[in-house]
């Protein structure tokens, strides 16, 4: 067999960016933990004594871990003055928690991944599944924090508004389920625009819900409960909302045909998913690429860990997810609005 000594060139080129990327996605957590970027943001341009004395933290490894960050094009470097800073890009991205685009929460997902191999390398072999909650906890606060800024920018400002007359409802005071709510991200902003309706977030894990629970302190309209999106208690819901959760569950269909049981006669099914064309090809794209990965550690084993392991895929597109809608009793589904990351399906009896 000969090499292609272009391709093989380019392919090289690529296995060295992946070898940085993941070396530095540990450097990105330490970045977070020690308040690295955030007195970046705030002090800069700093030069590595002024950030380690920012941060009570030793020159030597911050200066190390900066010129990383300068290499990754993570931080700014002024050779010049020999200092390093954030642009409001990169603080967008890297130190601003409020901010739409911070991506700082999927590396805690990524450090659950790696410490979770062992346990994946078995389940290849075995074709069994690993439960949600067998996996490290770095992986439930990092999904928390890697969806929040999303929601917080498109739920209420656009996703709700896209839906047939569930804001309206919600404004006059409706019943709200979040199934799947995980630490109540979106339960709680949902509650928090929509003070007349009252929100109840259900998920099967119960460490997650006592988070929830402890973070929703003083939000009177909002609790909390452990239970299965097959079997979660209450009746006559306006809106029944699953946020980026559908995918990771064993039996969607038992699921939606539950939902359908559970909604008021005008009620509204409101499915966020991933965005994925309905072909692998359509996915083979950088999106695409972070969202397989993360089924292939994740999505998948959690769904084959469950009754029935329908095992769906975080990009099982929208097609498929139609199909499992309708079989679940609901007969009006539409693609309501898209993000570049999600897309939000409306399902109505």
């Amino acid at each position: 067999m000969t090499l292609n000594s272009e391709k093989l060139e380019a392919l090289l080129g690529t296995m060295v960016n992946e070898l940085g990327a993941a070396a530095n996605a540990a450097l990105v957590l330490l970045g977070d933990k020690l308040g690295l970027y955030r007195a970046l943001e705030a002090h800069g341009p700093l030069t590595p004594t002024d950030l380690a004395r920012h941060t009570q933290t030793r020159e030597r490894y911050v200066r190390e871990w900066l010129s990383a960050q300068a290499a990754s094009g993570f931080v700014t470097y002024d050779p010049a003055a020999a200092t390093f800073a954030l642009s409001p890009e990169q603080a967008a991205v890297l130190a601003d928690e409020e901010s739409p685009v911070n991506m700082t929460g999927g590396f805690y997902s990524l450090a659950a991944i790696f410490a979770d191999e062992p346990r994946l390398n078995d389940a290849f072999k075995s074709g069994e599944g690993v439960g949600w909650g067998d996996h490290c906890s770095c992986l439930f606060c990092g999904t928390e924090r890697f969806f929040r800024p999303g929601y917080k920018a498109h739920l209420v400002s656009e996703w709700l508004p896209a839906l047939d007359g569930v804001v309206e409802k919600l404004e006059r005071g409706g019943k709200v389920a979040d199934v799947g709510c995980g630490h109540g991200a979106s339960t709680m902003i949902m509650a928090e625009a929509f003070p007349q309706s009252t929100f109840t977030g259900f998920d099967f894990h119960a460490p997650s819900i006592d988070i929830a629970r402890s973070k929703s302190m003083g939000i009177s309209n909002v609790k909390f409960e452990v239970a299965k999106a097959q079997d979660f208690t209450g009746e006559g819901y306006e809106l029944v909302t699953i946020f980026d959760a559908l995918h990771d569950m064993g039996d969607p269909v038992g699921a939606a045909r539950h939902i359908r049981s559970t909604l008021a006669d005008d009620g509204t099914l409101m499915i966020v998913e991933p965005l994925a064309g309905d072909r692998l090809e359509d996915n083979l794209n950088p999106v695409g690429r972070v969202y397989y990965a993360f089924s292939t550690s994740v999505c998948v084993p959690s769904s084959l860990k469950q009754e029935v392991g329908m095992a769906l895929g975080a990009q099982a597109g929208e097609k498929r997810l139609v199909e499992v809608l309708k079989q679940g009793g609901f007969s009006r589904v539409r693609r309501a609005v898209a993000t570049p990351f999600n897309m939000v399906i409306e399902a109505r009896p």
